[in-house]
């Protein structure tokens, strides 16, 4: 059967959507919608129409997030991935943006290969059962409209370039995740989270310290604590990860984030605790 390479765009979001639940992750159509509308991507279709194969890539900056890099399960193998991987690659190079990605341990060594390097990992934990009552932080708000230019200075100097399409599309998809830490009148950190196909997930976590992190998971988890339910925690925060796992929450796969031409990822790494998911950087 023959393939055909081609651009992705909106009539392609079921079979965008049938790709990824192949593969058992999380997006949903809304996902594939804000993926598409914040960046681009190119497909592989077989004649009878079965999207084989995905890779998206989303501008931020001076550099740009490679994502949803996919292959049907039964076509494998075949270099679909490594052909629209660097079929990306060579896009970025030409608009002079820098490739980032988080890579599974399946996709690892393929990215090793085409020249990426790790920097810094975390690991996805999910919740299948109802939490127990939770302590609510005092420090710990909903997000107002008048705290948005305090979190992208804050969001910006942690990932490394303005991301707000995103941080306020993620605001809209589950409001009751949005929540901000202050402690007299100043912004320590925020949080966002959205709903998935197959769990809702939190993330971006930015903060300042370990304990404004906790406390807006802890206020999250009152607020969201209907399983299923993903968190993606940094690796160098062995306490926040203990606490999950006290109250339940489950390890299920790492991650490693990669950089492609660059001796580091971009941002504050330090300032990071959850990422908003791997496809979404």
């Amino acid at each position: 059967m023959g393939s055909t390479e081609h651009r992705l765009g909106e009539k392609h979001l079921a079979v965008c959507l049938a790709l990824s639940k192949s593969a058992h992750w999380n997006q949903n159509e809304a996902d594939w919608r804000l993926m598409l509308d914040i960046g681009y991507g190119w497909g592989i279709s077989l004649d009878d129409g079965t999207l084989a194969a995905s890779t998206l890539v989303l501008p931020y900056g001076n550099f740009a997030w490679v994502s949803m890099v996919l292959v049907l399960p039964e076509h494998r193998r075949q270099g679909y991935a490594t052909r629209l991987l660097r079929v990306a690659l060579a896009e970025l190079e030409n608009r002079r943006l820098t490739p980032i990605l988080d890579a599974t341990p399946a996709g690892h060594e393929v990215y090793v290969q085409e020249g990426f390097r790790d920097t810094w990992g975390f690991r996805r934990f999910q919740l299948k059962e109802t939490i127990a009552a939770l302590e609510r932080p005092a420090e710990v708000r909903p997000l107002r409209a008048s705290d948005w230019p305090q979190v992208l200075v804050l969001d910006a100097r942690a990932f490394g370039a303005s991301r707000e399409r995103l941080l306020r599309a993620l605001a809209a998809r589950l409001p009751e995740a949005a929540l901000i830490a202050e402690r007299g009148g100043m912004l320590q950190g925020f949080l966002l989270g959205r709903d998935g196909r197959e769990a809702r997930q939190l993330g971006p976590l930015v903060a300042r310290s370990t304990d404004a992190a906790r406390a807006l998971l802890a206020e999250a988890l009152v607020r969201v604590s209907l399983p299923p339910l993903y968190i993606d925690v940094v690796d160098r925060e062995p306490a926040i990860t203990a606490w999950l796992e006290s109250l339940g929450f489950e390890f299920q796969r790492p991650f490693t984030r990669m950089v492609h031409g660059a001796a580091a990822a971009p941002g504050e790494a330090g300032l990071v605790f959850c990422p908003a998911g791997p496809e979404l950087g």
